[in-house]
């Protein structure tokens, strides 16, 4: 419904730079996924949400609707832009964690070890991209964040582990942040 609610303001009101959203975008029918990119509605998700509601979805909305639940994979082949956040204070607020959901799927209660619907996982870059420039892109503020660049703010972080390598991937919530830099200014130091 919100989809179609967004293709009839646009038409009614031809185009510009809306960046509509989509916020917990989480169990979506099959057939409204290209409907993202088409549309160019942006998918707010919270993927800490995948690792938690694995644990009961199904007994609510049934595997079939679950199938198309947290479709990080479809969405971003579906060429959709996706915008990662943390819910916090319902979900915790550590974005390691919810990259760790999105790329491992494991549910909490340990019965989904390789992945809830594994087919929807996605890569660390990938969910790394949601976190910083899909959610600069959803606020309109892609110009001097989101990405690391000449002329950019300098916001980043220094990790205890590469959470690129593959072989750390099952160890990605356990990661550390030894630094961060907020503006080019150190503004968390571990000790």
């Amino acid at each position: 419904e919100l989809l179609d609610i967004f293709e009839t303001v646009a038409k009614q009101n031809g185009p510009r730079d809306r960046r509509f959203r989509v916020e917990h975008a989480q169990h979506l029918r099959a057939g409204d996924i290209p409907r993202f990119k088409q549309l160019g509605v942006i998918a707010s998700m919270q993927p800490f949400h995948v690792a938690d509601d694995g644990r009961w979805a199904e007994g609510r909305i049934g595997a079939k609707r679950c199938a198309s639940s947290y479709a990080y994979r479809a969405l971003l082949d579906a060429g959709a832009v996706l915008a990662f956040g943390s819910d916090w204070p319902v979900a915790p607020l550590d974005p390691l964690v919810g990259i760790d959901a999105a790329v491992n799927r494991r549910t909490l209660d340990g019965k989904h070890p390789k992945g809830w619907f594994a087919e929807q996982r996605i890569t660390v870059a990938e969910a790394v991209r949601a976190y910083t420039h899909g959610s600069a892109f959803a606020a309109h503020q892609e110009a001097d964040r989101g990405t690391i660049a000449a002329g950019k703010l300098a916001d980043f972080v220094l990790l205890s582990r590469d959470i690129f390598a593959e072989s750390e991937r099952e160890k990605i919530a356990d990661t550390k942040v030894l630094l961060t830099v907020v503006g080019g200014k150190v503004a968390f130091e571990r000790k």
